[in-house]
């Protein structure tokens, strides 16, 4: 009980979430020496003890000298709502390193911006002005008129109604706005990805916040998104965050970079996709009778927790039930106790994964997610057993099926029959081995934090070995069968479920008699990592990781005996770029060019995206 109730205090006294922009702007106020002790400034502060009154937080720098941040909303948006009591503010460096030690607010959290100015009239290529649609359409009207007229004046046998075809009408495309707005984001990103984690602190992770806060007010959404996200990722690789991964880091730096780079050239859908929405649209969906599934928990780098619910009607079609907030650890452990935000249901998070739930005035996302306004009405109904009908429907799709849904952009949830075998050891810790329907498959832990029960359950199911179990998975791309462990069959007591992020298993609860341990079944896979690991060594350690005078013939042939040339190639451009310098007449190196690699690191990381999507659908038959 101690224990929790130090999580709690821990949770009361966190920083709040800062807005983007407050960041950009207190670092961009420090001088360039100030500029040079952010960093320390950062890491002091970290350990400094911090203590909330009301909807302001005080950080004590010393102990005649406080730094406080007001969050009214929760969150911090404005520059002036963090203060320092030292001699030097408000140009202090107390301020900026307050902001940057502190979560990233939801950019809806920032300062609404004034309203656009009115549309520049359009012109012509030659530049001159182009008449109103409206306008264009009376005056061609006018002149028909005028021509009917006139032949029937003169007995003219010429048609009067000849109509001329109308021009299609131009795509879309980015505005100037959009277009600086991405090449910032591109030029940020691209001085991360020259840096890499350890270089990368916390003014080069300003510069990307102040890009994505240009990004979101020119109206691209997406791709402030994912530079908020890239900076979130820096932030945990810097901190040693135990639920950090370089995968992450590297997903959404080539997310940033490929949306940054596309946006200028792209037009019509394909813009549509890349400028991204702000906010999911909700629309009714009438009354919904819906039968628990399983509950995960949710814990970002970003300072967000909470748990959510998935659930399905008597179709298949899946629905979540959300809860996530500012918090750490402690609010992802104890969501799974709360009250469910959805009509006036007292059942929890836990308690719905089980049961069920009819609901009436039903709003639904594009993904699913129920929204809680008030004309929702929900009530507490019977659940069902995995192995009855309605939810025994999702087993019965075939896994090739299900994969296929996956890769192509639907939900990434796989609902499988496996027969526990064994562990294997990997670098990012033990796997559960499986067999599912004949196809090998590696079970991961879906969270790696150790408040979490993931890893722990994963360890006391390799001892399961031989026990049969429906369990629901999440989708791992890969070479080779792959899938993040979310909920499983309880090892010995029919009818009851786990939720590996939630439940936590005890050593009772396998069977007595487990089988042999099977040994890990051996794969001849194409050598892909030899240039997914060069990606991934840039991202964490900057360019200098790759130019240094090395032999890449070697993994070169390799790959093309694999039938893998182009792979091949990406690795010789990866090096090539990373090692080039050139120098002036003088002699004297010059700057490397950061764009050429920034452009030769994107196309290895979405080669390789490809390549393993290929091989991930091809392992399971899809």
């Amino acid at each position: 009980m101690s224990q929790d109730l130090g999580s709690e205090q821990r949770e009361s006294t966190a920083l709040p979430p800062v807005a983007p922009a407050v960041t950009a702007q207190l670092v961009a106020a420090l001088s360039p020496r100030l500029r040079k002790r952010l960093d320390a400034g950062v890491a002091k502060l970290a350990a400094r003890p911090v203590v909330r009154e009301g909807d302001t937080v005080r950080i004590a720098v010393d102990d005649s000298t406080d730094v406080e941040l007001h969050a009214p909303g929760g969150a911090v948006t404005s520059a002036e709502a963090i203060r320092c009591g030292c001699l030097l503010a408000p140009d202090c460096l107390h301020r900026a390193a307050a902001a940057s030690a502190a979560p990233i607010a939801d950019p809806e959290a920032e300062p609404v911006a004034a309203p656009p100015a009115a549309p520049e009239p359009a012109t012509t290529p030659n530049g001159e002005p182009a008449a109103e649609p409206g306008a264009a359409a009376d005056s061609g009207a006018a002149q028909t008129g005028s021509t009917q007229t006139g032949s029937a004046q003169t007995g003219s046998e010429e048609p009067a109604n000849r109509m001329e075809p109308e021009p299609e009408p131009e795509p879309d495309r980015a505005t100037p706005e959009q277009c600086a707005a991405a090449r910032a984001v591109h030029a940020a990103a691209t001085a991360v990805l020259e840096a890499g984690t350890d270089g990368s602190g916390a003014v080069l992770q300003a510069e990307l916040l102040r890009a994505a806060h240009t990004a979101r007010l020119a109206g691209l959404p997406r791709a402030a998104a994912t530079a908020v996200s890239v900076v979130t990722a820096l932030r945990a690789a810097r901190s040693a965050d135990p639920a950090y991964r370089l995968a992450d880091l590297v997903t959404v730096l080539r997310d940033a970079l490929s949306a940054a780079h596309r946006i200028p050239h792209a037009a019509g859908p394909e813009l549509t996709e890349l400028r991204g929405t702000v906010r999911q649209p909700y629309r009714p969906d009438g009354s919904l009778r819906l039968y628990g599934l399983f509950s995960e928990p949710v814990l970002t780098a970003s300072g967000y927790a909470g748990a959510v619910t998935w659930t399905a009607d008597a179709e298949g079609r899946l629905y979540q039930v959300s809860d996530v907030a500012p918090g750490g650890a402690a609010r992802a452990v104890g969501a799974a106790d709360r009250a469910v935000r959805v009509g006036d249901t007292a059942l929890t998070h836990r308690e719905l994964s089980r049961a069920g739930l009819a609901v009436s005035g039903a709003t639904v996302s594009p993904t699913g997610r129920l929204g809680a306004g008030a004309g929702v009405r929900a009530v507490r109904a019977s659940g069902a057993d995995w192995r009855a009908q309605p939810l025994d429907r999702l087993w019965a799709v075939p896994v090739a099926d299900q994969v296929s849904r996956a890769l192509s952009g639907g939900h990434d949830l796989l609902f499988l029959d496996v027969t526990l075998t064994g562990t294997v050891r990997e670098a990012a810790g033990d796997s559960l081995l499986a067999d599912c329907g004949g196809v090998p498959l590696r079970l991961t832990a879906a969270h790696d934090h150790p408040a979490l029960p993931h890893r722990d359950n994963l360890r006391l199911l390799a001892a399961a070995r031989g026990s049969r179990l429906r369990v629901v998975a999440r989708l791992v791309p890969a070479p080779h069968p792959r899938a993040q462990l979310l909920a499983t069959e309880h090892p010995t007591i029919p009818g009851t479920r786990i939720d590996a992020g939630l439940d936590r298993l005890l050593r009772a609860d396998l069977p007595a008699s487990p089988a042999p341990a099977a040994a890990a079944p051996t794969r001849d896979e194409a050598p892909v990592h030899l240039l997914r690991r060069r990606v991934h060594q840039a991202a964490s350690g900057g360019r200098l990781v790759l130019s240094f005078p090395g032999n890449t013939a070697a993994d070169v042939r390799r790959l093309s005996r694999h039938g893998l040339a182009t792979a091949g190639d990406l690795v010789d451009e990866l090096h090539a770029a990373a090692a080039e310098r050139s120098r002036d007449v003088f002699g004297r190196l010059l700057p490397a060019d950061t764009d050429r690699f920034a452009r030769a690191w994107l196309a290895a990381a979405r080669y390789t995206d490809e390549v393993d999507r290929a091989l991930c659908a091809a392992a399971w038959g899809a």
